[in-house]
């Protein structure tokens, strides 16, 4: 069954609240290349990318939603590989859509609380904003070991390394989960009574920032941490508007 491309974009920009959602300016969310004005098949993917791209394809995709889109650089010419990607697109008659911190952050949809609901808990109070607009969860563990934390991380994420930082010794009691590079929120953690943060990736100083605030960090990857959103966003328009729907999988291993 096919529907039409604006009533698709229509909904998810009201669904996740694209418009007043705050963002990366580069993040440009909400579609990004225009497509076919019917969808049959619907692609998801956490990045934009000449592989995720020629898999949509081979799919037989009309439109890719990603999490991770592809105009980060900028303004830039349309040249080389930025050309490619969009070429492809055209080549391919692919409409592409990305939303972002917006599918961090929904309560329903987004990578956060549906990672936090896979490591067994319910996902009711926010933690760590971004100009004001809350982004992840915070949630009582009740003395669970970090060990054991790490094992449903891992098992969360299909069974991907998960690498432990103990600062704050090996029980948790309140964790915050904020997927993607969420590193930089250990200062908010300690700062919040948060014990244990749960994300994708940080950079190197965060081993110290994690021992010297007292606070666990538990790096499940980048990737991993953020394939929930976009699968899950895809399975509700093959749901809602009786279309196809693939994800597509191409882990970075970051």
């Amino acid at each position: 069954m096919a529907t039409e491309l604006e009533s698709v974009v229509y909904f998810m920009d009201d669904l996740l609240g694209i418009p007043e959602h705050p963002d990366y300016r580069t993040a440009l969310n909400g579609l990004q290349v225009e497509g076919p004005s019917e969808i049959r098949h619907v692609v998801s993917a956490v990045d934009t990318s000449t592989l995720t791209i020629d898999a949509a394809a081979n799919a037989g995709a009309d439109l890719m939603v990603v999490h991770h889109g592809t105009f980060w650089g900028g303004l830039e010419p349309i040249t080389g590989r930025h050309y490619g990607r969009l070429r492809a697109l055209f080549d391919h008659g692919i409409a592409l859509y990305s939303a972002h911190l917006p599918l961090d952050a929904h309560p329903e949809f987004g990578n956060c609380a549906l990672l936090t609901r896979e490591l067994g808990f319910e996902p009711v109070e926010r933690f760590g904003e971004f100009e004001g607009a809350p982004l992840g969860w915070r949630v009582e563990t009740k003395g669970l070991p970090l060990e054991e934390l790490a094992d449903r991380l891992s098992t969360a994420v299909g069974g991907g390394p998960v690498h432990t930082i103990a600062g704050a010794g090996q029980d948790t009691a309140v964790v915050a989960v904020v997927t993607g590079g969420g590193g930089s929120f250990i200062t908010d953690a300690a700062s919040a009574g948060v014990d244990t943060l749960i994300t994708g990736e940080g950079s190197h100083n965060t081993f110290t920032d994690a021992h010297e605030l007292g606070v666990n960090v538990l790096y499940a990857g980048h990737y991993a941490t953020e394939t929930f959103g976009v699968r899950a966003l895809g399975q509700e328009l093959a749901r809602r508007f009786e279309i196809e729907h693939t994800f597509v999988d191409v882990p970075s291993g970051l």
